[in-house]
């Protein structure tokens, strides 16, 4: 294939690849017993949906190294969306979310699949955590067993190794700043880690050790996915407290409620008068529960014109980014195909 497929083409591809292993591992699990049925219907849940943002960087890390296009380089990135469906799983579990995508949350789904089992919610959380597990050794698994050779696999293992120690600190720091007086630098040092480097950066610089690439393309995947990382997650925390649920598939006021780090947050924080953030640690608690209560959080953010502010952060990153991409010796797929990934994934409104 001489010309990259568009990313609808490999997203179908990525999407059929993480099918088959799904359904032959969830076989495997069946055959041990009839009763993990539920379980299996989280897994393949987990697994069914997403954009294929990760695996699309990994494939054009690969290319842009000067490799050409192969269905075992297709299944090593889908092992990047095993990594995310576990996150988002663990990641459910640890704010206590209820919905995701427009439909429950793991643990919510197996309550509602075990209504006779004793100590339900606790059972269906302990349940929720296991698929999270699983997903993360299918991940791994996937990756060594996708048929590319050794030898190029060897190239990635510290990648491998650093993405799975950069995402749990990412997450950890999460949990160590939430609730604590919001703070602008710790918030985007939690965006880097929990997020912008897995999703974007090592993605690209696994692909690209895969096929060989040089010290200066690595280099040149980290200027450019670090910052785009970053743009991904502030439009994501914008998205969540001024998105159409019915779009985002998430409830507006979960990040309030939780008190989440997030930079959003942090801005307004950093803005506020002394009374407006009196009122936003009252607010903070009751938002889920009351819609006025979001709508005047939303005011004071307006207010102190933080979303204003966090539209410009995504905007120099992505500008940070592709004048990366403009640097670099990048043959001309791979550096249209990045240029397109970069808008996708800071423009959606979903």
């Amino acid at each position: 294939m001489a010309d990259g497929p568009p990313h609808a083409a490999l997203k179908q591809r990525v999407d059929g690849a993480l099918r088959a292993f799904v359904e032959q591992e969830v076989g495997l699990l069946l055959e041990i017993d009839a009763e993990l049925a539920p379980v299996a219907e989280q897994l393949r849940a987990a697994t069914r949906h997403g954009k294929r943002l990760r695996a699309a960087f990994c494939y054009w890390g690969w290319r842009a190294a000067g490799q050409a296009d192969s269905e075992a380089l297709v299944r090593a990135c889908a092992a990047m969306e095993l990594v995310h469906a576990a996150a988002v799983v663990h990641d459910d579990l640890i704010d206590r979310s209820r919905i995701r995508h427009g439909r429950p949350t793991a643990q919510w789904a197996l309550r509602e699949a075990l209504p006779r089992l004793p100590r339900r919610a606790a059972a269906a959380e302990a349940l929720a955590m296991l698929v999270g597990d699983l997903l993360t050794a299918w991940a791994g698994q996937l990756f060594t067993d996708c048929g590319l050779p050794a030898a190029y696999l060897s190239r990635a293992r510290a990648l491998w190794a650093a993405l799975a120690r950069e995402l749990v600190a990412g997450e950890c720091l999460e949990i160590l700043h939430t609730g604590a007086p919001p703070d602008t630098a710790t918030s985007l040092k939690v965006v880097r880690y929990k997020t912008a480097k897995y999703t974007v950066e090592q993605p690209l610089l696994i692909g690209a050790a895969l096929g060989g690439a040089s010290p200066g393309l690595r280099d040149c995947f980290t200027g450019y996915g670090l910052p785009l990382g970053e743009a991904f997650q502030l439009r994501d925390d914008l998205l969540g407290l001024f998105g159409d649920p019915a779009r985002t598939g998430k409830a507006n006021a979960d990040d309030l409620t939780a008190r989440r780090p997030t930079a959003l947050l942090a801005e307004t924080w950093r803005c506020a008068t002394p009374a407006e953030r009196a009122e936003l640690r009252r607010l903070l608690g009751s938002a889920a529960q009351d819609t006025a209560a979001l709508d005047r959080a939303r005011e004071i953010m307006r207010r102190t014109r933080a979303p204003a502010r966090i539209e410009r952060m995504i905007d120099e990153r992505v500008r940070t980014a592709t004048e990366a991409l403009d640097r670099a010796s990048l043959p001309r797929q791979a550096a249209q195909a990045l240029t397109d990934l970069a808008r996708t994934a800071t423009s959606r409104h979903h």
